[in-house]
């Protein structure tokens, strides 16, 4: 997808589509007024017949529209102008690129980005546009045979930057975007990949792929003797019921200063959960592929940051494997001694990711992050809790939960904080551990995010709770990227105003 950023005159440009918003009541944008006028009234005319109000996502294609040299013009609804937010923005984007795929538009222009917004800036709306274009035009078909493949029509997009001196930062707009939706694209890829295709031995070995288009990038894989070696007890339990060997993989990123201390991004691996001993009900459960999803945001950060060339140090760390039913599995009742020599009572096998996280982040002490990220599809609980639209955050810092929630904000990518309370550690305790792997029934999410909380008392430490966000179910169902767009937002705010499109 080739996207650019250029000054032009709509009334003028030849173009296969030209894409124009128009807000509710039938009232047009200022592109739309050039058209207009050129046409002698005809968007007006059409307006007027009702074929369109300007709702949020309504769509209207015209074609041929007389002394328009451009082949078509989308009409696209964006709501009310009075409540047109970063919201209204993305459904008007994502209508607006659904229509050209349907009528296989190969280039258009969009007049979109000009829109005023109240909560983002032009430069923030160009990004945000760059990310909606490819992730409109993303499908997964790797998988299928030739024949059932389908193209992508649109080749080419220009997005329209009415003030010729803002082009610079839209330019550097395009180039974040397009690095997010990579990295976006990235990790969708790995989530839909099968658990017979998407083992831990092909996490590492694309996370070696990757990081080879990156000088400032390199990777450590640990094998199981690795991790026996670092007394990984916890995590390598998780494993033993499983034919495939587990993976620690381990990505530094090196694009700050030598001295600048990194930080540390860990997400769950599980290529496949059937909840082991404890094993999941059979409805859904080949969706438990995406169980790797927090290992695959990982990745896709990690490729965002390379093309982009940050200024900052990171390190991924994906401990990943599956967790299977077998005569070495774990069993309820069984107790694991973690990297960090706590000890651990597993009422539950399918609480499995906790286990393996806990060593991972014991792992991270040794690079002395800054702060530290786990990116996990931990607890059904908080699908229940927050649904799909934000994923749940809890943190052992205020000023790093902050943070997250900011980057969740000017990217789209929302999260939400719960409470990290004392009075839910209560709920771990074990009469023959230094804890249980599960809490009871209440606060799921809060208490997993408490069993971890004992593993980074050393940590400015924060956990992302994405079971409801990692993927979609039913017609669309898919793995959806995020939090990527959080994760790649954050960094961007540590590297200064220029990231941040200011």
């Amino acid at each position: 997808m080739d996207i650019s950023v250029k000054t032009t005159s709509a009334a003028s440009q030849r173009s296969a589509c030209l894409v124009v918003g128009i807000f509710d009541r039938r009232k047009l944008s200022s592109a739309a007024v050039e058209l207009d006028s050129a046409s002698s009234g005809y968007l007006s005319s059409i307006l007027q017949r009702g074929d369109m109000e300007g709702k949020v996502g309504q769509t209207l294609l015209l074609h041929a529209v007389e002394a328009i040299p451009a082949q078509r013009i989308l009409l696209v609804g964006c709501g009310k102008e009075k409540d047109f937010t970063i919201r209204q923005y993305k459904k008007a984007m994502a209508a607006a690129v659904k229509s050209l795929k349907d009528c296989n538009v190969r280039d258009a222009v969009f007049y979109l980005a000009d829109l005023p917004t109240k909560d983002l800036n032009q430069a923030q709306r160009i990004k945000l546009t760059a990310q909606a274009i490819h992730r409109g035009c993303y499908q997964f078909d790797q998988l299928k045979s030739k024949n059932g493949k389908s193209k992508i029509a649109l080749q080419k997009a220009v997005l329209n930057v009415a003030d010729k001196h803002q082009l610079t930062k839209a330019r550097l707009a395009v180039s974040m975007g397009n690095a997010v939706a990579l990295g976006v694209n990235t990790a969708s890829d790995l989530g839909n990949l099968p658990g017979n295709i998407c083992t831990p031995s092909y996490l590492a070995s694309t996370a070696q792929k990757n990081a080879k288009r990156y000088p400032d990038m390199k990777v450590k894989v640990l094998k199981q003797k690795d991790m026996e070696e670092l007394k990984m007890g916890a995590f390598l339990s998780v494993a033993k019921g499983s034919r495939q060997p587990p993976r620690l993989i381990v990505i530094e990123y090196n694009g700050g200063n030598k001295d600048d201390k990194p930080v540390a991004l860990v997400g769950k691996g599980i290529t496949f959960d059937s909840g082991g001993i404890s094993i999941k009900p059979s409805a859904a459960m080949d969706e438990m592929k995406f169980d790797m999803c927090g290992a695959a945001s990982v990745l896709g950060t990690m490729v965002t940051i390379g093309e982009l060339k940050l200024p900052i140090n990171v390190v991924g760390i994906v401990p990943t494997c599956e967790n299977m039913p077998d005569g070495a599995a774990n069993k309820p009742g069984d107790i694991v001694t973690s990297m960090s020599g706590q000890t651990i009572e597993v009422l539950n096998t399918d609480a499995e990711g906790r286990l393996i996280l806990c060593d991972a982040l014991t792992y991270s002490e040794q690079f002395k992050p800054r702060a530290v990220i786990d990116i996990a599809t931990l607890t059904g609980a908080c699908v229940v809790a927050l649904g799909k639209h934000p994923c749940g955050l809890l943190s052992n810092d205020q000023a790093l939960a902050q943070e997250l929630l900011d980057a969740g904000t000017h990217s789209d990518d929302r999260a939400w904080q719960l409470p990290l309370w004392d009075e839910y550690q209560d709920q771990l305790k074990s009469n023959f551990a230094d804890m249980a792997n599960i809490g009871g029934p209440q606060a799921g999410t809060i208490t997993a995010a408490c069993f971890l909380s004992r593993f980074a008392k050393k940590l400015k430490w924060a956990h992302l709770d994405i079971a409801g966000v990692a993927w979609e179910s039913g017609h669309n169902k898919g793995a959806t990227g995020r939090p990527v767009p959080l994760l790649s937002q954050y960094l961007f705010d540590k590297c200064g105003k220029k990231y941040q499109l200011k």
